[in-house]
């Protein structure tokens, strides 16, 4: 067996849409289904919500994991994802995650960096 490195793309979105960053409740239900509709495995995940808004989100999964960290009260959203290649190249799959959650914020990329690790 040989070892690829993975991806991890890390980066910080603004947003105008201030409900999305407020509670965690559309998001969840964005992540799992973008981890059902790419066959990724969900180990277990913590989500908390700040006071008065705002939420911290950390999937782990058996490829590696996706958190997030939002900040409503400056529209911003910090990003990061990370998939091994150690079963299946997971290259592209982190690339549409991405993609997809930049979407689902209505979001600008302020910042965008991609790891091969």
């Amino acid at each position: 067996m040989k070892y690829i490195p993975g991806t991890h793309i890390v980066a910080t979105l603004e947003t105008k849409e201030i409900a999305l960053l407020s509670t965690y409740e559309a998001f969840r239900a964005e992540a799992d289904r973008l981890i059902a509709a790419y066959g990724l495995h969900n180990l277990g995940e913590v989500y908390h919500h700040f006071s008065p808004a705002g939420f911290t989100a950390v999937i782990c999964l058996s490829e590696s994991h996706l958190s997030v960290h939002t900040w409503p009260e400056f529209g911003k959203v910090n990003l990061d994802i990370y998939l091994s290649n150690h079963q299946r190249s997971n290259d592209g799959t982190v690339q549409a995650i991405y993609t997809a959650l930049v979407l689902f914020f209505k979001a600008e990329i302020l910042q965008q960096q991609n790891i091969t690790r």
